[in-house]
């Protein structure tokens, strides 16, 4: 195959000579600089990703795709809902629940909790609640004594164990001659559970649903929670629910749900991305400034090129060559280095995150093909750019002037 003679000078002068040593010195800390900014980026980009799915994952885990409630006060007839929503192909499944704050006393100690009641034959359906028991099962949560699901960190702080009772107090109270007294009622330790998520394992219990709503004292049930077999077509399959349920029930699907919480970490993405790519910004400022030197150092050879017939056209290509082989080479050593630098944390999880300050235990991550080759070719459009102003002022030299004290 040949070269044409463009690319071939442009090859040649990547080969520094001894007297231009500096020059060579700035091209490869170019390279360098392509190479740390383009892996630094993938590596963080990959992370977010992966701080976004585990987050997504879990945060699913114990609540459904799609929630149903009621516009106002509670859903009186949960079993017409849920065949109602069964009915739709891309369902899995559904279950009701109900939803309450309460505070849990056990001893001397006492923390608040969301209370949640569940369907134990329904939920395994609609959540991933049972995967997620490390003691106990679904099964033990019916009893002669109620039993309750509590979160390993919730029972680490309050020193409870399987087996052990605890006490729910509702504000919902009952009315007494003194005043609105709060209702209060013992229930079994019947399983502990570790989703993962600190918030969920230190504030979130689970009950029977009809232990629940007897406790609660509610007729209906907060709502119905929905899983689908793609999450991600959660907003059409709500849209589809939504009409085949009447006007007074509201359909909101997860990301409706955790709308702030998402875009939360959409933005911080964005950000890390528009600081990180400063790196290859800065990596193009020093291709720029390398061409220029070898401009100026290779006016003399840009001399004799266009007294030889060389065209503008061709002096330029010689420059953007260089630039562009500059660029390339650094994207393909950052694309290279950011895989294997993800595969690593992938694989070996050597680096920990304290679980009561992030949402998970570990710095999670997942590789998108698509984003390693975006970002690729953006660093080398980068790269490009870098070059027009260098070669530019290459193909604006005249030779006569270049040659004349030569």
């Amino acid at each position: 195959m040949t070269l044409s003679y463009e690319l071939w000078i442009a090859l040649r002068y990547m080969r520094a000579r001894r007297r231009e040593f500096f020059i060579s010195l700035i091209t490869w800390i170019s390279v360098g600089g392509v190479a740390l900014g383009v892996a630094a980026l993938l590596v963080v980009l990959s992370v977010m990703n992966g701080f976004e799915a585990d987050l997504r994952d879990k945060i699913l885990g114990t609540h459904a795709h799609v929630v149903v409630s009621a516009v106002e006060g509670t859903i009186g007839d949960p079993g017409a809902v849920v065949t109602a929503v069964e009915a739709l192909p891309e369902v899995r499944g559904a279950t009701p629940f109900v939803h309450r704050q309460v505070m849990l006393m056990a001893g001397s100690a006492a923390r608040g909790a969301v209370f949640r009641g569940v369907d134990p034959v329904t939920a395994a359906r609609a959540t991933d609640l049972g995967t997620f028991l490390i003691q106990g099962s679904m099964e033990d949560l019916e009893g002669e004594v109620p039993g309750l699901l509590v979160g390993r960190e919730m029972a680490r702080n309050m020193g409870l164990f399987v087996g052990d009772r605890v006490r729910v107090v509702s504000p919902d109270g009952n009315p007494t001659p003194v005043g609105l007294m709060p209702r209060l009622r013992s229930f079994r330790v019947a399983g502990i559970f570790a989703s993962g998520l600190y918030e969920y394992d230190t504030g979130y219990v689970f009950a029977a649903l009809p232990a629940a709503r007897e406790f609660l004292r509610m007729d209906g049930v907060s709502g119905v929670e929905v899983r689908l077999d793609d999450l991600f077509r959660a907003r059409q399959v709500a849209a589809e629910i939504r009409g085949a349920l009447d006007p007074r029930y509201q359909v909101r699907d997860w990301m409706e749900l955790n709308r702030s919480l998402f875009g939360a970490l959409a933005l911080e993405k964005t950000a890390m991305f528009v600081i990180l790519a400063l790196i290859v910004v800065v990596a193009a400022f020093n291709i720029a400034s390398a061409l220029i030197m070898v401009v100026l150092e290779k006016s003399r050879d840009i001399g004799v090129l266009k007294s030889m017939g060389a065209s503008n056209r061709s002096i330029r290509r010689v420059f953007v060559f260089e630039g562009c082989i500059i660029g390339a080479l650094g994207t393909v050593l950052g694309t290279g280095g950011g895989w294997l630098l993800c595969e690593l944390l992938k694989r070996y999880k050597f680096i920990e995150l304290p679980s009561d300050v992030y949402y998970i235990d570990t710095l999670p991550v997942v590789m998108q093909p698509e984003l390693f080759v975006a970002v690729g070719v953006c660093a080398v459009l980068l790269c490009y750019l870098a070059t027009l102003y260098p070669s530019w002022q290459a193909s604006r030299l005249d030779p006569i002037e270049t040659l004349r004290y030569e």
